[in-house]
């Protein structure tokens, strides 16, 4: 029995109870749901305690309230790192919770700053760790350009900011057509615009490496990189573009290494415990990285992306009843913060608890709804529906599924 299971809720005092530990242990969703449901049991039971009602109703806001901060500071570093589409939910997330004025009005400032709806399209092949996907955008009209490069800029940093927008016309060229996948073009321009602002606190060698990363051109991006975060040592990026080079030609003692060397202010960061987890799991040191995470976890909390990369690494490491309970947990969440749940993390637990021998009613309904959120693997989701009903006995159903599976694989 898990440790939130040791209150079975018969009573609205047994939820409130479950509720606080909930909250009490870093989980506002799980406890919202908790005294929600204290709430409705009691106007059933016992109308006419005006005491407890009231003290529900504090603890319900309290609990939204502390989400909606979580929610907006998930949102924060989505922004910071780019992930714009995930950024908006957030927001939109913490909006939708929040009663609070000032809090609200820092979410509707980050909003504006995003008003543009662009999205860059990423720009190198990440880890699914490091970053969610996102969709590949352009300008409307070329001849708008201007206005896309300032929608673009308009997303980072405010001090890259004000210093893309001084780099020049060359850099501007160099910087769209990076953005465009058009990477020989890119680093044409973006080479020409280094040359034309030297300063070694320049960020033109981030975008100058990504562009030769994309070519393919290790070495060149790698001696860029290396200067790059010996002159601006604060930068993450800088430190995640290296690491993918260091990873790509196999070089993982010098990605621990660099890794080692980042600013203290950095190192409890989110997007380091990441990096350093992918490069143990690389090198498949999956004890190495499942004692990582697990160190986060327990230090820091929750975090979804934590708790991705260790159900990751714990099915590496083929310990796949734990790597299904991580999946499992990751897929409650979601739901208990009324966020959406992505088909990758439902899909791997489905498979991880068939691949358990857990032929059930509820596997069964994660396949049904995975049929219409990941129509591409619709044949995959059709076998396996007609193996859980195989096995719960319902051999019509099968019959059905089967045939319905083998069509499609002839379409594909």
């Amino acid at each position: 029995m898990g440790f939130f299971n040791l209150f079975p809720g018969k009573n609205p005092r047994d939820l409130e109870q479950k509720g606080d530990l909930y909250f009490q242990t870093g989980r506002p969703g799980k406890a919202k749901i908790e005294y929600e449901a204290a709430l409705a049991k009691l106007e059933k039971i016992s109308p006419d305690d005006p005491e407890f009602k009231i003290r529900l109703g504090q603890k319900i806001r309290q609990s939204k309230e502390t989400l909606a901060l979580e929610h907006k500071q998930s949102a924060d570093e989505f922004l910071e790192a780019g992930y714009y589409e995930d950024a908006l939910e957030y927001y939109d997330l913490a909006l939708e919770l929040t009663e609070d004025a000032d809090l609200s009005l820092a979410i509707d400032m980050c909003l504006q700053k995003i008003a543009y709806g662009t999205v860059k399209k990423e720009r190198i092949v990440m880890p699914d760790i490091l970053r969610p996907a996102e969709k590949d955008i352009g300008p409307a009209d070329r001849e708008h350009s201007d206005e896309y490069f300032a929608a673009l800029c308009g997303t980072l940093p405010d001090n890259t900011q004000k210093a893309y927008l001084g780099y020049g016309d060359t850099f501007k060229k160099g910087y769209l057509a990076l953005n465009q996948g058009e990477f020989e073009e890119a680093a044409k321009h973006l080479s020409q615009a280094m040359t034309a602002n030297p300063s070694p606190e320049s960020f033109i060698p981030l975008e100058l490496a990504t562009a030769y990363l994309n070519l393919e051109k290790y070495e060149e991006a790698q001696l860029l990189l290396e200067a790059f975060v010996e002159n601006q040592p604060k930068v993450l990026p800088g430190y995640q573009l290296l690491c993918e080079i260091l990873w790509e030609t196999q070089a993982f003692d010098a990605a621990e290494k660099l890794l080692s060397s980042i600013p203290q202010e950095l190192k409890e960061s989110v997007a380091v415990y990441l990096l350093r987890g992918e490069t143990f799991f690389r090198r498949q040191r999956y004890s190495q990285a499942k004692t990582l995470y697990l160190d986060f976890l327990q230090s820091f909390g929750w975090h979804e992306q934590i708790a991705r990369a260790l159900a990751r690494t714990l099915e590496a490491g083929r310990e796949i009843e734990k790597a299904r309970q991580i999946y499992g947990e990751i897929l409650d969440t979601c739901r208990s913060c009324n966020s959406r749940v992505d088909p990758f993390i439902k899909r791997k637990f489905a498979d991880l608890s068939l691949e358990a021998g857990l032929y059930s009613t509820k596997i069964l309904e994660q396949y049904l709804s995975l049929v219409q959120e990941d129509p591409e693997r619709a044949a995959e989701y059709h076998q396996k529906i007609s193996r859980i009903y195989s096995a719960l006995g319902n051999e019509t159903e099968a019959r059905r599924f089967a045939l319905i599976a083998n069509e499609l694989e002839i379409k594909e």
